[in-house]
């Protein structure tokens, strides 16, 4: 407990709210992700991510035969005084990759055990992939909901973008939840972000992906198409493991509003705790994997400088 404690203090956090300066930490842990584009760049906006079509750009990339339409401009003199014929020079066309994070601070994010609960786990890795793209030079927007409100960010290149998705999500973690104001469902901001995010965007969908019904997986197959998506799966420890315990004993447990109790200290139902939860975890993460998208796993028990590797994205 107490390199819990020395850990929430250097970062400053008390793992339940959020704060500015435990997300402005990250901007100097950048060098935990690597952003480089893993499929072609679809944009239609000029950028700095080079793509496989050929056109106008700033990266020569061949020469090859004059064609009826070419740009005089683009001959190559050089090859075609050479060969003794007309040759022009093609160039590697570079896009432009938005960035755009969704990031859940629903009901059941509010739920931690050992370091921070999931939905501040979340605004930590949704900080470290803003202040990314921004050293990257990317666009950064957002989406961040919980099941009651929902705050879009617009994507910007400047460091006051990533101060205001980093606002927003402190904004709807702290905020009390408004029972009369509609339900905001992960399929609900899923769809808002189809809408918000152009073809060959980068998009980070991060949640417990509690509410990933039929509508929510659907949005998500669909905007693997046209995009790069990489889902982060956040849980807790006690959701994989029951904790040891020295003695058997009962204790209860509530979501806030049902209770039961669980024997701790038991082996067997240990085992099939363990192996039920297990079972969850796989069939979600298969799920995730049939919409075409990447999977990394996140758990909010362990600090994200010990879970992440920058060479492939993902765990180390």
């Amino acid at each position: 407990m107490q390199d819990i404690a020395q850990w929430l203090t250097k970062h400053h956090s008390n793992g339940v709210d959020l704060g500015i300066k435990e997300l402005i930490h990250y901007q100097g842990k950048t060098g935990l992700l690597n952003l480089s584009p893993r499929k072609a760049v679809q944009a239609k906006l000029a950028g700095a991510y080079l793509a496989k079509t050929k056109g106008r750009g700033m990266e020569f990339d061949e020469a090859r035969h004059y064609q009826a339409g070419d740009d005089i401009r683009a001959i190559d003199w050089r090859v075609t005084a050479r060969t003794g014929k007309t040759h022009t020079k093609l160039y590697r066309e570079e896009k432009e990759r938005p960035v755009f994070v969704l990031t859940d601070l629903s009901s059941s994010m509010q739920f931690g055990t050992r370091l921070l609960f999931k939905s501040v786990q979340a605004a930590h890795l949704s900080s470290l992939i803003a202040w990314a793209a921004r050293k990257r030079g990317d666009r950064i927007g957002g989406l961040v909901f919980n099941q009651h409100q929902h705050i879009e960010c617009k994507p910007f290149t400047r460091q006051k973008a990533v101060l205001s998705f980093l606002n927003s999500m402190i904004k709807v973690q702290q905020q009390p939840q408004d029972q009369q104001k509609p339900q905001v469902t992960l399929a609900d901001a899923c769809a808002r972000i189809r809408r918000l995010a152009h073809p060959g965007s980068l998009i980070f969908i991060i949640s417990d992906f509690s509410q990933l019904d039929d509508i929510a997986k659907q949005h998500i197959s669909q905007l693997s198409k046209h995009c790069e998506v990489i889902a982060h799966p956040i849980s807790d420890p006690f959701e994989h493991q029951l904790p040891k315990v020295k003695t058997s004993q009962r204790v209860a447990l509530s979501d806030g509003k049902n209770r039961q109790q669980i024997l701790l200290g038991e082996k067997g139902t240990e085992q099939e705790y363990s192996k039920q939860h297990q079972t969850y975890f796989d069939k979600l993460k298969h799920t995730l994997k049939q919409c075409k998208v990447q999977v990394v796993e996140i758990s909010a028990g362990v600090p994200l400088t010990e879970q992440l590797d920058p060479f492939s994205g993902g765990r180390r």
